[in-house]
């Protein structure tokens, strides 16, 4: 890709995330998703395969379709309420509209059907950025109307997405669909809990992002794409592998990890809320995650394949990755101790 064209699209990217996570006008909250959509497909197109250019049309016409309705949620609020205030969203039929353009937008259970065929379709990076950078304006909309949203829908939505993202991922060998999984299940617990605590929603968020970050970085330098090629990757870094391993059970949400520290509040909040079922069935779906995160851990780590591929062992890696990678595995992993503090932050 021309540097040129690279650089556009990134500064475009930081400034539709700035533009809307900044604004407190529909209008200017809009035109920042727009322009982060329009940034983002040449990044997606990149390659000229035809699956990436099938990943970039299907992409295109889901975002266009929720910022139509995003759009529409607005002008019917404003409409009817004579606020352009993000934060006065106050019309019911705009409430659950807008809800479900965000939905789309994030790719949240029933609106999810395109996100595992993007990150398929599109290289490890971009993979990343659609799976973390781009969903945080859709976040940070909701977070600013959480207190208009519905709950009934929103934890419907929510468990709907823990159990499809655990029970799709369990038979999937591709990592980047096992991964556009793992974040539609990582959805649902930022979603069942925005409406009580909108705090917690953005830290599930932050934590994910670093979990999901570090992931993908170390899945880039090893080139692995589908658990058969992650089995001969130990012999390029082998310590990277065996911290992935510890990265994936924090994803996975194992305590003492930093992936416990989310899950840990939001059950603890939904118990406060006389939520307990609700509690009791989003921590048994999260079983399924932790099923083919675990899957992976063992391909990763503990299991050589029958008939090793001969080749020499690559033992020196590109050492330009290493430091961001060991930082954000540290931080990925070992964080819960000073959960106190995380805490006080927020």
């Amino acid at each position: 890709m021309n540097p040129h064209a690279k650089l556009i699209s990134s500064m475009s990217l930081l400034l539709g995330t700035t533009i809307t996570i900044s604004s407190n006008h529909w209008i200017t909250a809009w035109a920042g998703l727009e322009i982060n959509t329009l940034a983002i497909i040449p990044l997606i197109s990149k390659s000229h395969h035809p699956r990436a250019i099938e990943a970039t049309i299907k992409y295109f016409l889901v975002q266009a379709t929720a910022s139509t309705l995003i759009l529409f949620a607005s002008m019917s609020n404003a409409w009817a309420t004579g606020q352009w205030d993000i934060t006065q969203l106050n019309h019911p039929t705009s409430c659950l509209l807008l809800t479900s353009a965000i939905a789309m937008k994030l790719g949240l259970v029933p609106f999810h059907f395109w996100f595992p065929e993007v990150l398929q379709g599109t290289s490890m990076t971009t993979a990343l950025l659609l799976s973390t950078m781009m969903k945080f304006p859709p976040i940070t909309i909701l977070f600013l109307t959480s207190h208009s949203l519905n709950p009934t829908l929103l934890t419907t939505m929510a468990i709907a997405s823990a159990a499809l993202g655990g029970w799709m991922g369990l038979n999937q060998t591709q990592i980047r669909k096992l991964l556009a999984f793992s974040s539609i299940s990582h959805l649902g617990w930022m979603a069942i809990i925005i409406a009580y605590n909108p705090d917690l929603t953005l830290l599930t968020f932050y934590l994910y992002t670093l979990m999901t970050t570090t992931v993908f970085l170390a899945f880039n330098t090893t080139k692995a794409l589908k658990l058969s090629t992650m089995m001969t990757a130990w012999t390029k870094a082998p310590m990277l592998n065996a911290t992935l391993m510890l990265t994936l059970l924090s994803l996975a949400g194992l305590p003492p990890l930093t992936g416990f520290l989310p899950k840990w509040l939001i059950i603890q909040e939904l118990t406060k809320q006389e939520m307990t079922t609700t509690a009791t069935i989003i921590t048994m779906l999260s079983l399924l995650g932790l099923f083919f995160y675990l899957r992976l851990t063992y391909y990763s780590t503990i299991t050589l394949p029958p008939n090793s591929t001969n080749h020499m062992k690559q033992w020196h890696i590109n050492k330009s990755t290493s430091t961001p990678v060991a930082i954000l595995t540290s931080l990925s992993t070992l964080l819960l101790p000073i959960s106190p503090m995380i805490l006080a932050a927020i």
